[in-house]
């Protein structure tokens, strides 16, 4: 089994109003014992349990507490060897996501434009956030993230025809990054 197929889980009914796209989206209560780390942000940690859970090498995706540290390896991984790295990053205009890939937005007052300009300050923190796909069909995806209004959180967002991700409301942080998950 590929872990793409490990990481995008099992479809689930709608049971609310995602507040972003308006869309319906879904509310999987958070773990007890993760959910106690609320503050700080344990988003990145639930991304980085979610891969590992999934059998996914450190090697290939380097657990952190923060997202954009995790990305930083995935992004080296990928210029070091482009051919064989598991994830790709993508230009969010460029690629329709699938399940198993991840889909990050830049949550700065100076958001980044793409994934290439956050080489210029790898390593340095930049709040962030990283959804996994786990749908994609009939004009729209699926994301689960953790720490999303305190809760582990499936929600739904538009793309276009061609499956690429719309931009989302101004008042929203804009996405900068698909990793494609090639495994």
């Amino acid at each position: 089994m590929h872990f793409r197929d490990t990481i995008s889980g099992p479809a689930l009914a709608s049971a609310s109003l995602d507040p972003v796209s308006g869309l319906p989206f879904n509310v999987e209560p958070a773990n007890v014992a993760i959910s106690s780390y609320n503050t700080p942000a344990w988003s990145a940690a639930f991304i980085s349990y979610a891969m590992n859970s999934a059998g996914v090498s450190r090697s290939d995706f380097r657990p952190s507490s923060a997202h954009v540290f995790y990305m930083d390896g995935m992004i080296e991984n990928y210029l070091a060897d482009p051919d064989s790295a598991a994830f790709r990053p993508h230009h969010v205009e460029e690629y329709a996501p699938r399940p198993g890939d991840l889909l990050c937005y830049d949550r700065s007052a100076s958001p980044l434009p793409n994934w290439e300009a956050r080489m210029a300050e790898r390593g340095r923190s930049r709040p962030s956030h990283c959804d996994i796909v786990v749908r994609a069909a009939g004009g729209t995806i699926d994301l689960i993230g953790g720490n999303v209004m305190d809760v582990v959180l499936r929600r739904r967002i538009p793309v276009d025809a061609q499956g690429i991700v719309l931009p989302p409301p101004l008042e929203r942080p804009p996405f900068f990054v698909v990793f494609e998950n090639r495994r």
